[in-house]
């Protein structure tokens, strides 16, 4: 069973048997299954079930000779159109199956984000008839299996000036550093030094969380699955029509990226609502955009 399924609201499916029938039932009706031919005898099928508006089940696998579906593996996404971001991302497939990974290499969160492609079946026909893999942006979403609603940081709007301003020019000095240049390090290396010292003495008289605005970080060994704590800019209510379960769909700001995260309702502790912060452990997938269109 995959472990995002209740995410989606599917909690009650916790056996193999239980996701067997499902997936039964999902695949009875195949009118909106994709097919690309990968060779003379190999092919790859896509078959996508939504269960709430931008929300279900990705269903991948061959058509056999007789024109009968065989799935080999499958996955629940959350789809989103708003963009994450636009620096270049870089593609490579994973080993065991016919999926990819994207890597973005984002100054805003200070490390190289990776995360998983839902739109692999457009990124290996892109390959296959050797289109152009250059890409334009990156729309991002989050699945989570539990995760709390932490109270506000209050700020004046000259506070969230000034670190908006601070943001940039730390983006600016952290491409400068990439790119070799000597000062930009030192001026670095000055300021995490300065910010280490200053959350120290705080941290001796406040709380954690009060220090902490938001923050995005690799978790577990998976590369793809992150812990952040960040601000709840829109809130969208979903309902799964299969199984009746209610699904947030939060839009987050975390570190300068806006992005969105599911959770099912109850899996989530406390009362969300537009300025909190939802602070959990997601797994992270995303839609890469092209450059250059495909007709």
């Amino acid at each position: 069973m995959h472990k995002f399924l209740r995410t989606i609201g599917f909690s009650l499916y916790e056996k193999d048997r239980d996701i067997e029938k499902l997936l039964d039932q999902l695949c009875e009706d195949l009118s909106d299954l994709k097919r690309i031919q990968i060779d003379e005898e190999s092919n790859l099928c896509e078959l996508r079930k939504e269960v709430a508006p931008g929300m279900g089940i990705a269903i991948f696998g061959e058509m056999d000779r007789e024109g009968h579906f065989c799935r080999s593996y499958y996955y629940p996404y959350l789809k989103t159109s708003d963009m994450t971001s636009n620096v270049p991302c870089s593609i490579q497939r994973h080993t065991e199956r016919e999926t990819y990974a994207g890597l973005l290499d984002e100054y805003k969160v200070g490390i190289s984000l990776i995360f998983y492609i839902d739109n692999s079946l457009e990124c290996r026909e892109r390959m296959i008839d050797h289109h152009s893999m250059d890409t334009k942006d990156t729309c991002l979403s989050g699945l989570s299996v539990s995760g709390k609603i932490l109270l506000p940081i209050q700020k004046t709007e000259i506070q969230r000036e000034k670190a908006r301003v601070a943001a940039k020019d730390r983006n600016t000095l952290l491409e400068a550093a990439k790119n070799g240049d000597e000062d930009a390090m030192e001026t670095l290396t000055i300021e995490d030094i300065d910010l280490y010292s200053q959350a120290s003495r705080r941290a001796m008289k406040e709380d954690l969380y009060s220090i902490i605005d938001s923050c995005f970080m690799p978790c577990g060994v998976e590369c793809d699955q992150y812990s952040i704590i960040g601000e709840i800019i829109k809130i969208d209510e979903k309902k799964n029509k299969i199984t009746e379960e209610e699904v947030y769909d939060f839009t987050l700001e975390c570190s300068d990226l806006i992005f969105h995260v599911g959770i099912a309702k109850k899996d989530l502790v406390g009362t969300p609502e537009i300025g909190r912060r939802f602070k959990g452990q997601i797994w992270m997938q995303g839609i890469v955009n092209f450059k250059e269109k495909v007709e």
